[in-house]
């Protein structure tokens, strides 16, 4: 039955999903991009943060177990986790980072 569903585009988050909405925010120098997914019928808190390092775009993905039943909700909480990251982490989350 699932293979049905995906199939014709019901439910799932395969390829026959619609893109969910993403926001950006600057912050300390950082750009954060929530990139939240649909994952059982619930949006996914998931994150994009990046900056530029010696000429280089760095990147750090993060994905946490919290799901909400509001995509504007996982988007929020995307960015408060991603102002928390670089609260406690700061520039050391791109430090050793191979080229």
């Amino acid at each position: 039955m699932s293979f049905l569903k995906k199939l014709l585009g019901i439910g799932g988050s395969g390829p026959a999903s619609k893109a969910l909405p993403e926001r950006v925010e600057p912050y300390e120098g950082f750009e954060i991009r929530a990139t939240p997914y649909e994952e059982e019928g619930k949006f996914q808190l998931c994150g994009v943060i990046s900056r530029e390092v010696d000429g280089v775009r760095r990147e750090h993905r993060y994905v946490r177990a919290d799901r909400f039943s509001t995509v504007d909700d996982a988007i929020e909480m995307t960015l408060f986790k991603g102002r928390q990251i670089i609260d406690q982490t700061g520039a050391r989350l791109f430090a050793g980072a191979a080229d």
